[in-house]
């Protein structure tokens, strides 16, 4: 059974479409990476599922069953633009207002194991205004925990963290899906940290998803390269262009494309007088093949008819 399915989903603002006929589907036990740029569709997407926002048109479900049905809604914790938490109020404070607006029993208990969760049981007493960006986010995500959903939707929850800040919450959200079981639906614009923990990708553009697929599927599709460093960085790569049909410039590197043997580019280079300095093969990332993805697949919003 999947987490979510949507079918043929769209929503218009004043005549346009945010979203237009999307289908998507995430796997039960995903780290699903929603990516996509500024204004493509996906906090619209992520509202429409939390029941924030109502489709035009469209197929919403959640475990099997309509996304209104008041006992799969039970199952959804969310973090969408912001915490919602009262500033002058202690973080258990925010989680206890938050465990009786949901009707928690066992209170304690239960916001004790949210922060457990996050890594905050020693931060319970300080309050919200008082914590780092760091640990909102994190208390978000306790918020979003209460209850024990079965999925979790997180719109943009690395965004602006230092390193360790996103360190701890990629421990988290592995540790939430791994040890508890939940589904994790996250949006962010930092690629680099999402390849660490997503398990599957959904890729949107003006409203409609271009591509979905599994990690394994990306790495399976990323170009492999040779990356390597020489004194004479432009006369090696006219030499390499010569006998190779791909060959780049990044950095202080040149990238030779498709070619899995490194000792056949070293000893190509000897022969015409150049020698290499530095050498790795690698696969393009996740931050390049969307860049790459982007370029060939342009659109763009089109009119309410």
């Amino acid at each position: 059974m999947n987490a979510i399915e949507i079918r043929n989903l769209s929503k218009s603002f004043r005549g346009m479409y945010a979203v237009e006929h999307l289908n998507m589907t995430v796997p039960q036990g995903a780290i699903y990476g929603f990516i996509g740029e500024n204004g493509s569709g996906k906090s619209t997407t992520e509202k429409l599922i939390c029941g924030h926002l109502v489709p035009d048109e469209g197929e919403i479900k959640l475990f099997g069953r309509d996304y209104t049905d008041p006992g799969v809604r039970v199952r959804v914790g969310a973090l969408i633009e912001n915490t919602g938490c009262f500033p002058g109020s202690s973080v258990y404070q925010n989680l206890m207002m938050q465990c009786i607006n949901l009707g928690i029993e066992n209170r304690d208990e239960e916001i004790r194991r949210v922060l457990e969760i996050v890594r905050m049981e020693d931060n319970a007493n300080i309050k919200f205004k008082s914590c780092s960006l760091g640990m909102k986010q994190r208390i978000g995500i306790a918020m979003a925990l209460l209850g024990e959903p079965a999925l979790l939707i997180l719109d943009e929850p690395i965004n602006g963290l230092d390193t360790d800040g996103m360190r701890i919450m990629r421990e988290i959200l592995v540790d939430i899906t791994q040890k508890y079981g939940c589904t994790v639906l996250i949006s962010s614009h930092i690629l680099g940290e999402l390849e660490k923990i997503a398990t599957h990708y959904g890729i949107i553009r003006q409203g409609k998803m271009i591509m979905e697929l599994s990690a394994k599927e990306m790495d399976s599709r990323a170009q492999v390269f040779v990356s390597l460093k020489t004194k004479d960085r432009n006369g090696a790569k006219a030499i390499l262009a010569r006998r190779f049909a791909d060959v780049r410039e990044e950095d202080e590197y040149i990238r030779v494309y498709d070619v899995d043997d490194s000792a056949v580019i070293v000893d190509y280079l000897m022969k015409n007088g150049h020698v290499v300095s530095e050498i790795k093969k690698n696969k393009i990332g996740l931050e390049e093949y969307y860049i790459e993805l982007m370029s060939q697949n342009p659109s763009g919003n089109k009119e309410v008819k």
